[in-house]
């Protein structure tokens, strides 16, 4: 007599823990401005609120940092990049511009939150003046270059340096996503700069990245990801007083 296997036996039903890694992968990998339409569907598949709370709890903070995605801070202020580089905690960004600090909420991807940086958080007097050059700078260019792009510049190294001679590193941020759902398609470029300032051999060694993804749905699903490496070193031609309080001599 054959021996017959039912159709419980043939599909056994996956344990919590795998369909919550399913919904967070799902998550993880949607195109960019389309995390939400993504949400919806992993909530419909996963028939399950508490499992799909659980994934998207450990998916969207990964995801909007990944994804650099910028929100609009509550007190008219302007625009906070969620950042590796501006990250404080799980919850709290650093907004350079502003001195600030933004808490977030992830899953509903807003700022509900804002309140000045504490001391701590922010580069000396001399740095900053370094990094309000070249953020007043970088907004130019991206106002020119990137139409909707949000830019940042952080300080990555040496925050403490207090005068001139010292080596501290400022990290530079553009993205500029896009999404046209009527023209079946999406995209994201993101590029970042780590421009690492010796004062006394007067040079700025930079290491770049730029990322590109570009998401196509007409007549099928196609998702392309790119990304180059760039490497330099330049002499610095302006005189640090200049540079440090923005004018150029």
């Amino acid at each position: 007599m054959e021996d017959r296997i039912s159709e419980e036996d043939e599909y056994e039903e996956l344990a919590d823990d795998q369909k919550v890694a399913i919904g967070k992968w799902f998550l993880l990998n949607a195109p960019p401005g389309q995390v939400s339409q993504v949400a919806k569907d992993v909530r419909e598949v996963l028939m399950d609120e508490r499992l799909y709370d659980q994934a998207a709890k450990e998916a969207f903070p990964e995801y909007n940092v990944k994804n650099m995605i910028s929100l609009e801070m509550p007190d008219g202020s302007g625009q906070v990049l969620l950042t590796e580089f501006g990250q404080l905690d799980r919850s709290r960004y650093l907004d350079p511009r502003t001195a600030s600090v933004a808490v977030v909420d992830h899953v509903k991807q807003v700022c509900t939150e804002v309140r000045p940086a504490d001391d701590e958080d922010l580069p000396s007097a001399y740095v900053e003046g370094f990094r309000f050059s070249v953020d007043a700078a970088l907004m130019k260019y991206v106002d020119d270059a990137f139409q909707g792009g949000e830019c940042s510049v952080y300080c990555t190294k040496g925050k403490d340096v207090e005068k001139s001679g010292g080596e501290f590193e400022l990290t530079v941020v553009i993205c500029n996503s896009s999404y046209s759902p009527k023209n079946f398609r999406g995209g994201c470029w993101q590029s970042v700069w780590r421009v690492l300032i010796n004062e006394e051999l007067r040079t700025a060694t930079l290491q770049g990245t730029i990322s590109v993804n570009a998401h196509y749905f007409e007549e099928g699903n196609v998702q392309l990801e790119s990304s180059r490496k760039f490497n330099d070193t330049v002499t610095l031609q302006v005189l640090n007083t200049c540079l440090a309080y923005g004018h150029h001599p």
